[in-house]
């Protein structure tokens, strides 16, 4: 979501403000069923809930994720701030945006550290396939936020068209 300006520049302004809180929406959603899992899964198995940074982060994180949603919601579609207002939070909007997302990302990579001690405890080999799995997989999800951040911040390239050419136009 935090990509659609970015990746779709054709799209309507209108078009791609709804596609970001729609996008943003649907990861709320997800996040609480997550959350929700997880605390169904330790009341099951008799696991402690909110013992770790991870659950302490999660939290906090899906709290923020839901304080940002509701603030660009209300700002920025529904009723909507003056025009003044809005252009004022946009760049505060963007940047507590940004610190959530990072956020969620220590959060992920908390619980794959937890995740991988909890398995080395019960006698994981330290060299095996689950334990490259789950550090490959961590690795890739730190690639992946460090080049979605370096994107969103990173100006916009405009990009000269060759003469005689014409883009197919985006319908929105």
């Amino acid at each position: 979501a935090i990509m659609v300006y970015k990746v779709f520049p054709g799209l309507s302004h209108d078009t791609a403000k709804l596609t970001h809180l729609i996008l943003h929406a649907i990861a709320i959603v997800l996040g609480a069923v997550g959350i929700y899992c997880a605390f169904k899964f330790h009341n099951e198995s008799g696991i402690a809930n909110l013992y770790s940074l991870h659950s302490w982060l999660g939290i906090g994180a899906i709290s923020l994720y839901g304080i940002q949603w509701i603030f660009g919601f209300v700002t920025f579609f529904f009723p909507g701030a003056a025009p003044d207002v809005r252009r004022g939070a946009l760049p505060w909007h963007a940047l507590f945006g940004l610190f959530v997302y990072v956020l969620t990302l220590a959060t992920a990579e908390l619980g794959f550290l937890e995740k991988m001690t909890f398995l080395q405890s019960s006698g994981l080999d330290k060299y095996g396939a689950e334990a490259l799995l789950v550090n490959f997989t961590a690795l890739v999800v730190v690639l992946f936020g460090a080049a979605v951040v370096v994107a969103a911040v990173a100006p916009a390239a405009k990009v000269e068209e060759p003469e005689g050419y014409a883009p197919i136009p985006v319908i929105g």
